[in-house]
């Protein structure tokens, strides 16, 4: 059969346009893979050929309120191995681990795996030393990164506060924990190019990402503070030989904290040799337990609020006991205090005065204010597992459990609940919220990120009573059971705190948790500070016998360190057996030899120059010091 021409034109325009059509479809194809898809395609062909050296970021550091490092790094340098690179895995594995102290099995089983890249276990974090080593090695396919690890300059100071980082600087407990997402960075890394044998591929240059650091974090901690209360805690330690002991300061007048330390405690570059329950346990937060007489302190702030009692014009009798529903609690002085001003049971201590008080405002009252100070709920501190206390039911709460928790007794509340309560109770009245984590820093720019500010919870009492409260506390140093405390010129105001340990429902023999809360300046507070010791030795179990005369010295050198001046108008300090009274220095200047040798026989001159006349002296004229203290003179002018 023959074909016609025109069939055969027209099959032959039918395979051209077929053609065509074709070689568009595939010319569009190429075109979009060249233009469209192009980058995309690279990258992926990179990814496979590329092998990543990571470089770690700086870890935010942690400061103090001025500056002052806290949590910092170190370089640390890491060994990587790219296992399709090592050209002699025997060789190479023996030469490792030989330099790392480590065995040659041990490394040939991890640079011999299918991966693209290998941490050697036994190379991470290594002294620059070591690093050295194996650069003049020169093993092929064995890399030097760049790492960090953390350093905490001051060993164990401030240990359960800061908390530590792993191998991996990774915020793992306290602060490192609390804002690791801060702190942590991001991660760089220099990018090579390798075939599927695992030869770099010299005609493609490397690629580096540079590392993002962590922010730094400022604290409200102050250095020198924090200082003194290590100081004091360690010298408690050795003295009393204690269960444990507990120490927080803190601005009442903002909730920032000053200092907060504990015993136990470690240090978080070695926590790996430490038991859990020590590190794990930050007890100025954790730990709850009875607080003793510090809680008379609310008790004492409800009833001026409420007008049950006039601390100048109320009187009561203390016989060493009073009975409440069949029940008879005793004053901690056998016998009793006798008559007193309430102002006196406060200085006292006395427990019956405080049952009196308690009945006075009645369990709606004062649990209404217990509640108000922030007892049974978390302060809210940025600090991880903070206790809440335990408070009695109101619907279980009879005469006898409303007696004793106006004293401190059968209540359980923690160190900063106390803190923050007794500051609201002499700032003025206002609750604040304790926090420790103050600013986050660019480490770059040095610009702030962001900010904490004080937070106000609530007013619970006004100016009026929370003045009158002051004086009360003041008096108590001056004059009552806080005499331990007592700062000659700083005007300190507190409360001793003595309770039973209990166990199994059972209150233990001769095992106290003493303490002391103390504040200064009586007329304008900078500072609280609770101290609390946990069963101490070979002593009279007292707060204020071990615990006052601590966070005296805490007070007087941190107000010495803040720069606070020392205040007139205090309460002259009563004084008794064994106590050197005080007195004042005479102004010497301008007296002569005669004079002074007749005039001051009860403070010791220690005389010196040439001349007759005074010109100089130390300690200065209007300061109070012990009767028979050293007073220095220097003599000039005419002989």
């Amino acid at each position: 059969m023959r074909v016609s021409h025109v069939t055969v034109r027209r099959r032959l325009t039918v395979v051209l346009l077929v053609g065509v059509l074709l070689f568009s479809i595939i010319d569009l194809r190429l075109g979009y893979v060249q233009f469209a898809l192009g980058n995309m395609l690279t990258d992926r062909a990179k990814d496979s050929w590329s092998r990543n050296i990571p470089f770690e970021p700086e870890r935010g550091e942690i400061l103090d309120r001025n500056g002052v490092p806290l949590a910092t790094n170190m370089s640390a340098p890491t060994v990587l191995v790219v296992p399709r690179q090592i050209v002699d895995p025997n060789e190479v594995s023996e030469k490792l681990a030989a330099t790392l102290n480590t065995s040659k099995e041990d490394v040939y089983k991890q640079i011999t795996q299918v991966t693209s890249m290998v941490r050697l276990k036994e190379g991470r974090k290594i002294t620059h030393e070591k690093a050295k080593e194996i650069r003049l090695l020169d093993l092929k396919g064995v890399y030097i990164a760049e790492d960090s690890k953390r350093h905490y300059p001051f060993g164990s100071y401030l240990s359960h506060v800061l908390g530590f980082a792993g191998i991996d600087n990774q915020g793992l407990m306290g602060l490192e924990l609390q804002y690791d997402e801060q702190l942590k960075g991001e991660k760089g890394y220099v990018q090579f190019y390798s075939d599927a044998k695992g030869r770099r591929m010299p005609d493609i240059p490397d690629d580096y990402v540079s590392p993002i650091d962590g922010m730094d974090l400022k604290l409200t901690i102050d250095w020198e503070v924090q200082t003194i209360v290590e100081r004091v805690l360690d010298n408690a330690n050795e003295l009393y030989n204690p269960d444990g002991i507990i120490a927080i300061a803190m601005d009442p007048k903002t909730g920032e904290i000053l200092a907060m330390s504990s015993r136990p405690d470690f240090d978080p570059a070695d926590f790996q040799n430490v038991a859990p329950e020590i590190y794990n346990r930050n007890l100025p937060v954790w730990s709850t337990y009875e607080p003793g007489s510090t809680f008379k302190i609310i008790t004492l702030a409800a009833a001026l609020e409420e007008e049950k009692v006039n601390l100048m014009n109320d009187k009561f009798y203390d016989d060493g006991a009073a009975e409440v529903g069949g029940a008879r609690l005793r004053c901690w002085k056998k016998g009793g205090h006798g008559h007193q001003t309430f102002l006196e049971v406060v200085q006292n201590s006395c427990n019956p005065g405080f049952v009196e008080l308690g009945q006075r405002l009645g369990t709606d009252t004062l649990f209404k204010y217990i509640k108000n100070f922030g007892f049974g709920e978390k302060t809210g501190i940025d600090l991880a597992g903070e206790g809440k206390g335990i408070l009695f039911k109101p619907e279980n709460v009879g005469p006898v459990e409303l007696a004793t928790t106006a004293f401190g007794q059968g209540v359980s509340v923690t160190p900063i609940q106390q803190v923050a309560a007794v500051s609201a109770a002499i700032n003025g009245g206002i609750l604040y919220q304790p926090y420790i984590a103050k600013e986050f820093i660019d480490p770059v720019t040095g610009e702030v990120v962001s900010r904490q500010t004080p937070v106000e919870k609530r007013r619970v009492i006004s100016e009026e009573t929370s003045k009158q409260v002051r004086y009360a506390l003041e008096s108590v140093v001056a004059q009552g059971t806080g005499k331990n405390a007592f700062v000659e010129g700083y005007r300190v105001g507190g409360k001793t705190g003595t309770a039973q340990k209990a166990q199994g429902g059972r209150y233990l023999e001769n095992n106290h948790i003493v303490s002391f809360i103390g504040f200064a300046p009586a007329d304008d507070p900078q500072i609280v500070v609770y101290l609390g010791v946990d069963n101490p030795k070979g002593t009279v179990q007292f707060g204020g016998v071990v615990a006052a005369p601590l966070v005296g010295e805490i007070m007087e050198d941190s107000l010495r360190a803040m720069g606070v001046e020392k205040r007139k108008g205090q309460i002259e300090k009563e004084v008794a057996w064994p106590d050197t009274p005080l007195v004042e220095v005479p102004n010497l200047k301008g007296m002569t030899r005669k004079d002074i040798h007749h005039e001051y026989y009860n403070l010791q001159l220690d005389v010196s120059g040439e001349g007759t006349t005074v010109v100089q002296q130390s300690p200065e004229p209007g300061t109070k010091v012990k009767e028979g203290s050293v007073i220095r003179v220097y003599m000039a002018g005419d002989s």
